[in-house]
């Protein structure tokens, strides 16, 4: 496992790489409040024959936070992960993505179609859309809590009182969460707290509606697989996400049994649906 740091325009980003560098180019896009280690299980069991490239999103692990004037949306992460991959050199390349990740892959493929030779979903597809039924009630809470200073970030005496935090909050197993932790912490006086921003925790003010979702997923000409958790996720409705599977040309679904994290539970089953599916 190597660390990679690069720059984009305006801000500094850091990425996680397995493999030779000559290999054919996997990039992997983590979940929200989650980090390039949440690969550490999977990258490996991937590593012979691909060269695994994880991106720390915009104000998640160890990459830089976006200025104070500006907000967390999916278009802007497209944005920062194609200009990582130019910064890569990687004109074509495998694409993975888990939870929030998978819908910044999705709207990716989407946007650069010649650059994505397979795209590969973990629980998602797509952004969260909006059915209109909280568009008022988000838009206020994200307009007052963007006025707001915040809390102090909480501190931790050690790093296994923040596993065992996150394992709690996320229902992973603590020996799974660890990576994640570790990579998701700095020290500060009196013991850890988290490196990711805090403003990734408040309300998106606006988000896509449906429709248009399903109008940009209708564009998704990249070979798509999507692997789904069983029992299924509460945002990840079977009969809404069928809608959006069939605006794909070309996809095809896998159930696992597992929770959200699949990839950290089940590495080994999980590399052999990867390996098949590319």
């Amino acid at each position: 496992m190597r660390e990679l740091r690069f720059d984009i325009p305006g801000l500094e980003l850091s990425a996680l790489a397995w493999g030779e560098p000559d290999a054919p180019p996997l990039v992997a896009i983590h979940g929200w409040l989650d980090n390039a280690a949440s690969f550490a299980l999977l990258a490996p069991r991937l590593a012979e024959r691909f060269h695994v490239i994880a991106v720390d999103l915009p104000g998640h692990g160890h990459s830089q936070h976006l200025p104070p004037s500006t907000i967390y949306q999916h278009a802007d992460y497209v944005r920062a992960v194609l200009a990582s991959v130019e910064a890569l050199a990687l004109p074509r390349f495998h694409l993975l993505g888990h939870s929030l990740g998978a819908g910044v892959a999705t709207m990716l493929a989407i946007a650069a179609p010649e650059r994505v030779r397979h795209l590969a979903l973990i629980e998602g597809l797509g952004p969260l859309g909006d059915d209109g039924s909280r568009t008022l009630e988000r838009y206020r809470e994200a307009m007052v809590s963007g006025r707001e200073n915040g809390r102090p970030l909480r501190v931790f005496g050690g790093i296994d009182e923040a596993v065992q935090v996150r394992a709690a909050v996320s229902g992973l197993d603590a020996a799974l969460a660890r990576p994640i932790v570790e990579r998701g912490l700095r020290e500060v006086v009196g013991g850890y707290s988290w490196r990711s921003d805090p403003r990734l925790s408040k309300p998106t003010a606006i988000r896509l509606a449906e429709t248009q979702v399903m109008s940009l997923l209708l564009g998704l000409a990249a070979p798509t697989s999507l692997l789904l958790a069983r029992p299924h996720a509460p945002y990840l409705e079977p009969e809404a996400l069928q809608v959006r599977i069939d605006c794909v040309a070309d996809i095809s679904v896998t159930h696992m049994e597992g929770g959200h994290h699949l990839h950290l539970e089940h590495p080994t089953r999980v590399a052999d649906w990867l390996l098949a599916a590319l």
